[in-house]
């Protein structure tokens, strides 16, 4: 950490950056849907001409980067979208992981796409040791109606830049697999280029491009964006849990526990639990080996889809 680094973290909780407009269409939810592994056979997330066709339920945690057009993008002006944050001091964003995620679907995306209103509130900043934690909440709605579709908590985290004095923050809620085999496992067999096609939808973090910037803050090559193999497993839980309903998934939440390297492979673990009366739960894992890369993961998928009541 800089030398008299310091954060006002009283400054920064709370602060509503101004909203954006997002914007995405059918091609995006193709090209997503290949970039987080889903196999041709698939081809209702595949193929927008599938009866089924529509947006993996993850889809919509792309758009946290993305901006309204379709050309690349600089990541450090996407990430500070709306200005710095107040009482947080510049800070070298190659230093930037992603450390959670969560996803609350309130009403299932749009099939044809569309434009959105991007409502991002920072919700803690925290002092871990060895970085701080950036936490921040974005509600995503309709630009014309308003509806709101989604709400994603992210929590960032900025290696070398904790030892300020501050709050470790709250502990999250722990999800702990049973002690029985799991239900279901699937292997995601990613490829050397990867993070080179699931940045197309939108995080162009050079992290995940350029060897010298990942080298720079200590890893040994680009890694895989975490929301890759998060991405994967929402696939997965979809497909196995839910029928390939997109409409029965109702949230999800993980903790990137340690980088995957493109060309590695994931293996998810999956057990189904109770949750209430109109939902399941699924606590899921993800390892490369014996290294954990994906931990602390929940979904909840509806008992039945509400389109089938319609």
């Amino acid at each position: 950490m800089p030398e008299g680094y310091k954060v006002d973290a009283a400054k920064a909780v709370g602060h509503k950056s101004p909203s954006e407009v997002v914007a995405c269409n059918r091609r995006d939810y193709l090209l997503y849907a290949l970039s987080v592994g889903v196999p041709a056979t698939e081809l209702q997330w595949l193929y927008e001409n599938d009866s089924h066709f529509g947006p993996l339920p993850t889809y919509v945690l792309s758009l946290l980067l993305k901006s309204d057009h379709w050309d690349v993008n600089v990541f450090t002006e996407r990430f500070n979208a709306g200005g710095g944050l107040p009482g947080v001091p510049p800070y070298n964003p190659d230093c930037i992981v992603h450390g959670e995620q969560s996803l609350e679907v309130l009403k299932p995306f749009p099939v044809m796409g569309g434009r959105f209103k991007s409502v991002k509130t920072c919700t803690g900043v925290y002092d871990k040791g060895s970085g701080m934690v950036i936490a921040s909440v974005v509600d995503l709605y309709g630009e014309q109606d308003n509806v709101h579709y989604c709400r994603m908590d992210s929590k960032m985290f900025v290696r070398g830049y904790g030892g300020w004095g501050g709050s470790k923050g709250p502990k999250s809620p722990s999800y702990t697999p049973p002690n029985d085999h799991p239900d279901y496992s699937v292997e995601f067999h990613t490829t050397p280029h990867q993070a080179l096609l699931y940045r197309l939808s939108g995080d162009f973090n050079p992290l995940h491009a350029d060897p010298s910037v990942a080298q720079s803050v200590g890893l040994p090559r680009a890694i895989l964006h975490g929301l890759a193999s998060y991405g994967h497993v929402g696939y997965a839980i979809t497909q196995k849990f839910a029928n390939n309903d997109r409409h029965r998934f109702k949230s999800i939440t993980a903790r990137f526990a340690s980088p995957v390297l493109p060309g590695e492979t994931v293996t998810f673990d999956m057990w189904k639990v109770p949750h209430d009366a109109n939902a399941f739960g699924v606590i899921f894992t993800g390892k490369v080996e014996n290294r954990l890369v994906l931990s602390n993961g929940y979904a909840v998928i509806a008992n039945e889809s509400v389109s089938s009541k319609l």
